[in-house]
């Protein structure tokens, strides 16, 4: 107990910390669904890292592919000057996924060429993919999403819809407007001088926010009919998160440049963006160089994730959290009709998320979770949302303890 407390200080003392109530878990080890903390107890993992363990953790074929390749070679150069086999393997696999997604989100009329630029973060591959757009189109206007998220670097935090964010840290991208997202209205206001449209297919951090099914189609109208780029930041939502390989399938449409990331490195820091080969090729010259990376596409990240991606695709893990995530939705359902401190649940596949009548009750249902040993939180733009979004792997039994648990919490606070 006296190492414990000694940890949990040097963690205060040494680690920069971003807000003053930590979850403060002492991580010991983590396999498939579970966190074990050094005290000897387990922890249910109910938000997968927030949305990045969607094979589960520690997967062993994504452990053995690290040492591999740990094994063979580091860092040896900067991105896109070195041919590495590793990255050009996950590229290929990557790039063959989502050609697919792509065809079938619009019943095989896609045509095309993708490429990969691989980066380190969710915000890393939002800022590559803004420069892209501007210099793809030779445009400087953006349009983005009240309450949307897309990263806290200083371009993605530009488009992202949360003035209390932004304003410490103005003045930052001007010419940025930000519509109402679902309002397919609003979306008039997208015109000739837009470089770029960026949006989330559903809001992560405002709520878990699903639009109209009208408005990603006129989204993507809106921006054929004017020039503007499309960008499509499935970063928490891809790789079968949300029932399908990529959110923007449920609506049929497919954007012009797709930001990844979270679950793509099986547990390992990897994003990227992708676009069609004319659109990339922005960046090779006029001038050559314009947008480069020193980690970005790490070889021991690609190998993680390309064995990820493996196993995502052996065990159809979009599909699975699909028919999952429906029976956890209709059992949360039930528990918001017993239980009056829940308003509404919602979201699709295993991003779902429950909201609560007031902040307190939200917190409190938390804190209950973990003191019970399961991990569930909040989202960032909202004080009344709880996040559910365990991994795709999770099993019927431990759905089952869980909600066994979220009722008996529920219950002690009625």
């Amino acid at each position: 107990m006296q190492e414990l407390e000694s940890l949990k200080r040097k963690f205060l003392r040494y680690l920069a910390q971003t807000s003053d109530e930590p979850m403060g878990v002492v991580v010991e080890r983590a396999e498939g669904c579970w966190v074990i903390a050094k005290d000897g107890r387990r922890y249910l993992d109910f938000i997968s890292g927030i949305a990045v363990t969607n094979i589960g953790h520690t997967r062993p074929e994504v452990v053995q592919a690290i040492k591999q390749q740990v094994e063979r070679y580091l860092h040896t150069m900067v991105y896109g000057e070195f041919v590495q086999d590793v990255q050009v393997a996950l590229a290929e696999k990557l790039v063959g996924i989502v050609e697919e997604a792509f065809k079938r989100a619009t019943d095989g009329q896609w045509r095309g060429e993708l490429q990969y630029y691989p980066t380190n973060s969710g915000t890393e591959a939002n800022e590559g993919a803004l420069k892209l757009a501007r210099k793809f189109t030779g445009r400087k206007k953006f349009v983005a999403f009240k309450n949307s998220f897309h990263g806290d670097t200083l371009g993605s935090l530009s488009v992202t819809g949360r003035e209390i964010y932004r304003k410490p840290f103005e003045p930052l991208l001007t010419d940025v407007v930000f519509l109402p997202f679902g309002d397919v209205d609003a979306l008039r206001q997208i015109d000739e001088t837009v470089a770029a449209v960026i949006c989330e297919p559903i809001q992560g951090e405002a709520g878990i926010i699903v639009p109209p099914d009208d408005f990603l189609p006129a989204l993507r109208k809106r921006c054929d009919e004017v020039g503007a780029l499309l960008i499509l930041d499935e970063v928490q939502t891809g790789f079968g998160r949300t029932g399908k390989w990529f959110a923007f399938e449920h609506w049929g449409i497919v954007p012009d440049i797709l930001t990844v990331g979270k679950a793509l490195g099986g547990g390992m820091p990897l994003s990227g963006f992708l676009a069609r080969r004319e659109i990339m090729r922005a960046f090779a010259e006029n001038p050559p160089l314009c947008h480069v990376t020193t980690f970005g596409g790490h070889p021991v990240c690609c190998a993680a994730a390309l064995a990820a991606l493996q196993f995502m695709e052996r065990e159809n893990l979009p599909e699975r959290a699909a028919i999952v995530g429906a029976k956890l939705k209709d059992e949360l359902k039930q528990l918001a009709i017993r239980y009056q401190q829940i308003v509404e649940v919602r979201g699709k596949g295993l991003m779902l998320g429950l909201e609560f009548v007031t902040r307190e009750a939200t917190q409190t249902f938390v804190r209950g979770c973990l003191e019970q040993g399961l991990i569930v939180g909040g989202t960032l733009h909202t004080e009344k949302v709880v996040r559910i979004a365990p991994p795709l792997v999770i099993t019927d039994s431990e759905i089952e303890w869980a909600v066994e648990v979220m009722e008996s919490v529920l219950k002690r606070g009625t």
